[in-house]
């Protein structure tokens, strides 16, 4: 039967920014269980002030006190280990749940980052209230614009190749990370290519809401807690993160050249497409000109990205 698991985020528990496959796991557990997942989001030059009336919640204020390392820009909560993992493994990560963690959120920019750092030369940060019952956030510009909550993570990810040391955050790349891809809510599930033993799964980086592109930097950055069943793929093969959810097939592509990114995404779809039926990858790519659609999944992260999406039930 499987078991239930309940990480919080704590000074003990977090990692700022890095992934590494040396980190010793937070928890062991075995391929099928469910862990909950406890993050939180923003550094301390982020938070609101007193003035505002919101409240930093008392996890994200004890780990600002602890004064933790820090390499990239997330916490993360981890790692997990899943017994038995190996290199060569898949490891398939449903996403069963996602609570908001607080009753608001951040979206900033700053000077050198972004989409338009030319056009923004300056520092700019919203605190935007969340309506945790109605799931809505009140944007403070103009007379305040409600948007609908559609919330995931934009962190997730296993540890990297050994050889590869510490890595930040901020660059989605093989072992996942920061894909900031905002169809990875709750009911999709990612499967990701392990690289260490017990393959080392980290969450972080929630999103309250976000557009394809996330432009400025940043999503309605926010902390949120995660509901992950982690399930180990011994007979299965994977070089590269993908994903589906209950009405689609996602390959990703990222790059630093956002063509590139293009080239790798359709690559992945076109290999995932003759590896699931008896088409050539002529048909395949001429299918994808059909009946793909390849949206831009973030330009802000070093590695920018493009994730394709096939509809399910059009091939298999």
């Amino acid at each position: 039967m499987p078991a239930s698991h309940r990480v919080p985020a704590t000074p003990a528990t977090i990692r700022w920014g890095a992934f590494d496959a040396s980190f010793k796991p937070v928890l062991e557990i075995d391929s099928g269980d469910l862990v909950v997942l406890e993050c939180v989001s923003g550094a301390p030059d982020g938070m609101p002030d007193s003035s505002t009336g919101l409240q930093i919640p008392p996890a994200l204020a004890a780990i600002h006190a602890s004064n933790p390392q820090r390499l990239g820009p997330h916490f993360l909560t981890g790692p997990v280990a899943v017994r038995g993992a190996q290199p060569g493994d898949v490891l398939r990560i449903d996403i069963e749940k996602i609570e908001l963690g607080c009753d608001w959120g951040f979206c900033g920019f700053r000077p050198l980052g972004g989409t338009l750092p030319e056009d923004f030369p300056y520092k700019r940060m919203l605190h935007i209230p969340v309506d945790r019952a109605a799931r809505t956030a009140l944007v403070p510009v103009g007379p305040g614009i409600t948007l609908p909550l559609a919330p995931f993570f934009g962190v997730m990810g296993v540890a990297p190749p050994a050889e590869w040391g510490a890595i930040s955050t901020k660059e989605p790349r093989a072992h996942g990370g920061n894909l900031d891809n905002k169809e990875l809510g709750e009911g999709a599930t990612l499967f990701l290519p392990v690289h260490a033993p017990g393959a080392l799964f980290s969450a972080g980086d929630g999103h309250g809401v976000q557009g394809d592109g996330e432009v400025c930097i940043n999503a309605l950055e926010m902390c949120l807690t995660g509901h992950f069943r982690l399930t180990l793929l011994k007979d299965e093969t994977l070089l590269y993160p993908r994903a589906e959810t209950p009405t689609h097939y996602i390959t990703m592509g990222m790059h630093e050249d956002l063509d590139e990114a293009m080239k790798k995404a359709l690559r992945e779809m076109i290999g995932f497409i003759t590896s699931r039926t008896n088409l050539s990858a002529a048909d395949a790519y001429q299918f994808c000109s059909l009946a793909v659609d390849f949206h831009v999944t973030q330009t802000v992260n070093g590695e920018k990205g493009v994730h394709g999406l096939l509809k399910k039930g059009l091939l298999f």
